[in-house]
């Protein structure tokens, strides 16, 4: 079994460059020339309008989809070279996704769920039990494993998407707009859940959204536009509701 060493910069992306249509007929550049890393760590947001690129870049990060050239290291491992089953296992065992639209499976419960990632690997299952119950009580959420999703809240199926993410200890969390399916209270509950999974735990988190509310729990935020990383905000400590504040108005500016 081949082992994954962490680094100290979690993902790195090289010169990136996305394009759709053949050499003979209408080309479309979605990335041009991306680059940025996530230290080992650190909660960073990607965020622009529909149509910028964000989710292009997203499904690349993740090895969903293939660069047309650049590099992608997560874990100092170049996933653009990867292929078939390889791609699989590292995807399984490195990578954590967190969807709006939370995608479990409705024919099993909470538990089975958060188990799956697991049991794909073959763990034992008593091996599965522990770890299962130590992410559950991590998002408060041991009194709904029993459940099928149909008998959960949309924020108790976000915190079990969350725990099915988490569970095999992913290099990286991967979060493609997870509050766009909850109402307010909902969200809240689950962005300061993923802020406390990032300062207390040290998880690593990449956050796509359209959302600033949901951006200022981030540490770090890279606007995208047209393919480019056009700006970068810090929020270097200060308080949420000032650096919520200077998205807004940075939003205001880059979208001119």
């Amino acid at each position: 079994m081949e082992e994954y060493k962490l680094a100290n910069e979690v993902v790195t992306v090289n010169n990136l460059v996305k394009t759709y249509g053949k050499a003979n007929e209408k080309q479309y550049t979605a990335l041009k020339d991306v680059s940025f890393s996530v230290e080992n760590g650190e909660f960073v947001g990607i965020m622009g309008a529909s149509g910028s690129g964000k989710t292009t870049l997203l499904n690349i990060l993740s090895t969903l989809d293939k660069p047309t050239s650049g590099e992608v290291r997560i874990n100092n491992r170049d996933v653009t070279t990867l292929k078939g089953n390889q791609m699989a296992d590292f995807r399984s065992k490195q990578v954590g996704f967190i969807f709006q639209d939370f995608n479990l499976l409705e024919n099993l419960t909470a538990y089975e769920n958060i188990a799956l990632p697991l049991s794909l690997q073959n763990v034992a299952p008593r091996k599965i039990k522990p770890l299962v119950d130590k992410i559950a009580q991590r998002l408060s959420i041991e009194n709904v494993l029993d459940h099928y999703p149909t008998e959960l809240s949309g924020g108790q199926k976000q915190r079990v998407a969350s725990a099915r993410a988490l569970v095999h200890q992913p290099a990286i969390l991967f979060g493609d707009e997870p509050t766009g399916a909850l109402d307010s209270n909902s969200a809240r509950e689950l962005l300061e859940t993923m802020d406390s999974l990032n300062r207390e735990d040290q998880v690593s988190i990449l956050l796509v959204t359209h959302d600033p509310f949901s951006a200022s729990y981030c540490q770090r935020i890279l606007f995208i536009k047209d393919g480019k990383i056009g700006q970068e905000l810090k929020r270097d400590g200060r308080p949420r509701a000032e650096f919520y504040q200077e998205i807004l108005n940075s939003l205001g500016t880059f979208a001119d």
